[in-house]
């Protein structure tokens, strides 16, 4: 089951944004603010974060920018209210996956939410199956290995072949990006 980490301030947009996600399966944990969503990572290691942009204490600008660099795998939806002035540009320079507007509706949420979600399961999966190939294979008959210690060597061929895996989907939110702003 993939975890999604909610973090957004609003306790409406939070009920609303939970009920969706659980009906269809997946665990949410939320918080409220920018830096609790930082504490939080470490013990719930989602998916996917779904961020208010105008969380208090570290907002969802900020957010992504610390998140992303450290957790390759995560993706993020940055959400902001129809009303809220919010810079489309910003977001993307930020690094999220997805913009949301709320309140959100459950077949937009859901067409954005699964696509993303996959695509982390599957960098975090090859990432985790490119690490343990580096390990000598072990006989049942024999004792566990000792462990191999990772070199640069090993956790750049793990990062490439996570990459690898990621690119085509990157290849195709890039063209659909390009589409849209060359207005085709």
């Amino acid at each position: 089951m993939s975890i999604i980490l909610l973090a957004d301030d609003s306790p409406h947009a939070q009920r609303m944004g939970e009920r969706i996600l659980r009906d269809e399966g997946f665990e949410v944990v939320s918080v409220t603010d920018g830096e609790t969503a930082l504490v939080r990572m470490a013990d719930v290691d989602p998916d996917l974060v779904i961020a208010d942009v105008f969380l208090p204490s570290l907002n969802g600008f900020e957010l992504c920018r610390t998140l992303k660099p450290r957790n390759r795998h995560v993706r993020i939806i940055l959400t902001a209210g129809l009303l809220e002035p919010f810079d489309e540009e910003e977001a993307r320079r930020a690094g999220c996956d997805a913009i949301l507007k709320k309140p959100f509706e459950a077949s937009v949420v859901m067409e954005t939410i699964r696509p993303l979600v996959h695509d982390a399961q599957l960098a975090r999966g090859l990432f985790a199956e490119a690490m343990a190939s580096m390990q000598p294979a072990s006989s049942q008959a024999s004792p566990p290995p000792e462990p191999v210690p990772l070199d640069a060597a090993r956790v750049e061929a793990a990062i490439t072949i996570a990459l690898d895996a990621a690119l085509p989907g990157l290849v195709r939110e890039i063209t659909e990006k390009v589409l849209v702003a060359l207005g085709h």
